[in-house]
């Protein structure tokens, strides 16, 4: 069975065709890559950047399980320029949440995605599409700007190697951990 996600690339773009103040960026992009007319997947800034981040389960709306691509949510939150994340886990239950924050001005707002409506999530996808659309344009038009953007990639893919490490390491001791007290649980039954 196929759902239909709501969030679609091909209209989005169709759509940044339409305003006045954003198909620059679409006419840009095409004039230097390609005519898009593919799925996030097949853009070069998801190809050379957003697909080198592996993903973690998190909580998403219970009720849009289905209705969205969580993994490329992902790597679009955790890729951004624009605004900072980090995932914890649950006490009560082990999950994991991802948390976003997006600074503005002098306010600052966090997130999780667990609680966000089907409307800010869309809008989340446009506004990181974007940036990942006009920081390729920028690597490929200013020479000077180029090596500075694939050092902040960088950055951001060990940032995301070092959280995934942290939470494997925190899965291993915790594991560690109730291993250890039903082996001293089963010592005490034999005493």
């Amino acid at each position: 069975m196929k759902f239909t996600m709501l969030f679609d690339f091909p209209a989005f773009i169709e759509e940044l065709r339409e305003k006045e103040d954003k198909k620059e960026i679409v006419e840009k992009y095409e004039r230097h890559f390609w005519k898009i007319q593919w799925d996030i997947k097949d853009q070069i800034w998801y190809t050379n950047y957003l697909s080198k981040f592996w993903s973690q389960s998190y909580l998403t709306p219970e009720d849009l399980e289905d209705d969205f691509d969580w993994d490329i949510l992902q790597k679009l939150v955790i890729g951004s320029f624009s605004s900072d994340y980090e995932l914890k886990q649950q006490e009560k239950d082990g999950w994991w949440e991802l948390y976003i924050a997006v600074k503005s001005w002098d306010q600052s707002i966090v997130k999780t995605v667990s609680e966000l409506w089907s409307f800010q999530i869309i809008r989340l996808y446009e506004i990181y599409i974007e940036e990942q659309m006009n920081l390729q344009i920028l690597m490929n038009e200013e020479a000077e700007e180029k090596d500075a953007l694939i050092s902040e990639r960088e950055v951001r893919l060990k940032k995301w190697n070092a959280v995934l490490d942290t939470m494997n390491r925190s899965q291993e001791a915790e594991s560690a951990k109730r291993e250890q007290e039903a082996t001293l649980g089963d010592l005490m039954w034999k005493l």
